[in-house]
């Protein structure tokens, strides 16, 4: 059995992913992350005692998670408390409509109809079936694959099954493509929020992006102790296997022998020496030289105009009333290319920005509306904001205006928020800078904008030999699950090139 040792830097799902896998496969691995604990982008922000989620807030894809626990040896469902979501969101409008989406697509085609019309309602089903048709053409061949390219997908599909290939639909934008399935405004505006889950503009993503339906149809869970329960159970499954954490750890550089990636070196001086190094981070860090100079020839970075929607988010421990908040909710505005046209062309936040909001103390599937109304919750808001937190800083002034117009459009769907100010955080681009360096804010790396984005990001496979790469701007790209497929991406390449299977790092 191999033990030399491996290097993880960064504790994101992606690097707790990795560890794992490299644990099982008995390496010996110690975890560096400069923050106090696990999760990278899962983090919670106390407020008056109160942790509250402020990351990623869904849990989807399960079979990612169910397996990696299997293969170390445990049960998922023995290590995480998972609940069922029968309703996925519930959206409102300005101008006036609300709307609930559930995991059973017959009921939600039933509320469309209720709510648009009976074309529109078909037009959802169809919209099913043909995004459980990308997402089933691309779960093997792209998703779960090692940095593919346009032909090595091609290759994988397989030349008698094209067609699948082109009912992908790369060609085409997600705002285009959703045109086909809804006359209604309001649904093409539901929908196209799908391409903010990879942080990008539905008028730019092709529509292969639809899959995200399919996705939330396949089910979505709420995690018992929130999405911080899950960096704590990956924790502890490492742990069983022999990985060593080692957090409020910060690494400087990546340090470098015969060429090749050879151990880290921490802001305090002290040094580790390893086999190989996986690198769990903005790989714009690595291209702009945080991690040494070394490291810079790794990978490529992002371009400030390549990047993907920041956010500004508030943290709030308060007492909604009026609109029946669930635990997903969204509040459009009336104008949503308009939103995407602000961020990506004018750099800033539209002037009536869509709002999401996640009412944590209020479980899917029971009834929405709150027990005692004088109850304070734990509620994050966020709006999406231009990933420009390196160059420039929201002013105080310029963060009430934003809070005025979000909180307005809050009112004008009926529905109001009491809290008291200390009870309030909030977090800007230029926070999530700071968190995430070298990302200028951004949440999702790389936007995916044009057929050939998806392509661009970086395998686990760097240029420098003996360095891996893992997380949300690295193939297979962002999301909780898909970077947890990023570390166990990166994690098996280590292994086959150091059994001499896999090709040797370029």
């Amino acid at each position: 059995m191999n033990r030399a040792p491996v290097i993880v830097v960064g504790a994101g799902v992606g690097g707790l992913a990795a560890a794992i896998d490299l644990a099982r496969a008995g390496r010996a691995v110690t975890v560096v992350e400069r923050a106090a604990e696990p999760g990278g982008k899962m983090r919670q922000v106390p407020v008056a005692g109160q942790g509250i989620d402020a990351g990623p807030t869904v849990f989807t894809m399960r079979w990612i998670f169910e397996d990696l626990f299997r293969s170390a040896g445990a049960s998922l469902t023995d290590s995480l408390g998972l609940v069922p979501a029968e309703r996925l969101a519930r959206h409102a409008w300005r101008d006036g409509g609300e709307l609930d989406l559930f995991a059973d697509t017959e009921r939600s085609a039933a509320a469309i109809e209720a709510f648009s019309d009976a074309s529109n309602a078909q037009g959802y089903l169809d919209f099913c079936r043909r995004s459980e048709d990308i997402y089933r053409t691309l779960r093997d061949t792209f998703i779960a694959d090692q940095r593919p390219t346009p032909v090595s997908l091609v290759r994988r599909v397989g030349l008698s099954n094209l067609d699948a290939m082109w009912r992908t639909q790369p060609f085409r934008t997600l705002w285009g493509a959703l045109g086909d399935h809804f006359s209604d405004p309001r649904l093409r505006q539901l929908f196209g929020r799908y391409s903010t889950y990879v942080g990008s503009s539905p008028l730019h993503t092709p529509a292969t992006l639809m899959l995200v339906a399919h996705v939330e149809q396949d089910g979505v869970w709420l995690v018992d102790g929130g999405m911080r329960a899950l960096a704590l159970a990956l924790q502890r499954l490492g742990e069983s296997l022999g990985v060593t954490y080692r957090f409020s750890s910060e690494v400087s550089a990546i340090d470098m022998a015969g060429g090749r990636a050879a151990g880290v070196t921490l802001a305090n001086g002290e040094s580790f020496s390893a086999s190989h190094v996986v690198f769990n981070g903005d790989v714009s860090a690595l291209a702009g030289g945080l991690l040494g100079t070394a490291a810079r020839r790794a990978t490529r970075g992002v371009t400030a105009d390549k990047r993907s929607l920041s956010a500004v988010t508030w943290c709030i421990h308060g007492r909604p009333r009026g609109f029946a908040l669930d635990y997903h909710n969204v509040f459009f505005a009336s104008d949503y290319p308009r939103e995407f046209q602000s961020i990506f062309q004018e750099r800033r936040v539209t002037e009536a920005p869509t709002v999401y909001l996640c009412a944590q103390d209020r479980m899917p599937g029971a009834d929405s509306t709150s027990s005692n109304e004088d109850a304070a919750e734990r509620l994050l808001l966020l709006i999406n904001a231009p990933a420009d937190g390196d160059r420039s800083r929201l002013s105080n002034a310029q963060m009430d205006s934003l809070r005025e117009r979000t909180f307005g459009l809050l009112d004008a769907c009926g529905l109001s928020l009491d809290f008291e100010e200390a009870h309030c955080v909030a977090t800007r681009p230029e926070d999530f800078n700071a968190l995430f360096p070298a990302s200028g804010g951004a949440i999702y790396g790389r936007a995916s904008h044009g057929m050939m984005a998806s392509f661009a990001r970086p395998g686990a496979r760097s240029r420098v030999p003996g360095l891996y790469l893992a997380g949300g701007s690295a193939h297979p790209g962002p999301g909780v699950p898909m970077a947890a497929m990023s570390g166990r991406l990166a994690a098996q390449a280590l292994l086959d090139d150091s059994s001499g299977s896999g090709p040797s790092a370029t």
